[in-house]
């Protein structure tokens, strides 16, 4: 089985490294590369390859390079592409591993991390492949059968193939052959949880009960739905690299999940929150995000009056 596979890395050197060591394996397929955020995500979205190699932690901070991007593909895909995060980064294992990447290899790359993570990853697709055959085939030649089996063994969506018993001496009745059908099971997306720990207390908060956030020196206060205000040592701009849509930041203090705006007010520059009193600001440095927001809701089911 072949695995096309992306390289998404701000450093061309590490690239071409990442390749010259992906060569050497048959199975790896080399499709593009790309050194930022934007062309990392159009490449996915036009190739559908089935592994990525990710930097999370960018030299180049302008190419937002960072786990956000898994996010934002789930805004596009039912089916994640299995991603290795490739780093010099140590400190961020932990962040990857809730967003499910199949592995993460520090830099330098050997190639022992290679055979690891390729044999990591067959394992992983043989248990989550999702084609089942629901009735057996009768009476077909056994090439015939076989060729089938093999074929949908390569396309890494079986999970139970049941394998029909043939009479060799039974006739070829065409109206006897029952028909097969392929069946997908859904990769259902589970919503983003927040876990806010300290001093081993782990506070759980779904990502769609946020309104906003507020930077507060080099902590955030993270407003909810109901009211509640909660605080986590991390700087908003920590939050900002791990977010994606719908939270949007507007302003150096303030990231907004734009799901709660109910108006934007662009001579004033402030966002309204939903069922609130509270008007948040945003600055020209982030009107370019603004006006994502307005294109956001211009798009979807709309009517303006």
């Amino acid at each position: 089985m072949n695995y096309p596979y992306i390289i998404i890395d701000d450093d061309q050197e590490s690239v071409l490294k990442t390749k010259a060591i992906a060569d050497g394996f048959s199975e790896l397929v080399f499709v593009a590369s790309a050194n930022n955020y934007s062309e990392g995500l159009n490449l996915i979205l036009e190739y559908s390859p089935k592994l990525i190699f990710l930097e999370i932690d960018p030299a180049n901070k302008e190419s937002n390079l960072s786990l956000a991007l898994i996010n934002e593909l789930y805004r596009y895909l039912k089916v994640i592409p299995k991603i290795i995060i490739t780093t010099s980064e140590k400190n961020l294992a932990f962040e990857a591993i809730q967003y499910e990447v199949a592995d993460y290899m520090l830099k330098p790359l050997a190639r022992i991390d290679f055979i690891k993570s390729i044999l990591k990853i067959k394992k992983s697709i043989g248990e989550d492949a999702v084609f089942m055959v629901q009735k057996p085939i009768f009476n077909e030649p056994q090439e015939r059968i076989v060729e089938q089996l093999q074929s949908l063994e390569d396309s890494q969506e079986a999970i139970e193939v049941e394998t029909p018993v043939l009479d060799e001496n039974s006739a070829f009745l065409e109206e006897n052959i029952p028909e097969t059908f392929v069946q997908v099971v859904p990769n259902v997306e589970q919503p983003l949880i927040l876990c806010i720990k300290s001093y081993g207390d782990y506070r759980y908060i779904d990502a769609n009960d946020i309104c906003y956030f507020q930077a507060d020196n080099n902590s955030t206060d993270i407003h909810l739905n109901n009211g509640e205000m909660v605080t986590a040592f991390k700087t908003l701009k920590h939050f900002e690299g791990i977010l994606s849509s719908p939270f949007t930041r507007i302003h150096n203090s303030y990231i907004v999940n734009r799901n709660y705006i109910s108006r934007i007010h662009t001579g004033n520059a402030v966002c309204y929150i939903k069922n609130t009193t509270t008007k948040i600001p945003f600055s020209k440095s982030y009107k370019e995000n603004i006006d994502g927001i307005i294109s956001d809701f211009a798009n979807g089911n709309y009517l303006e009056i």
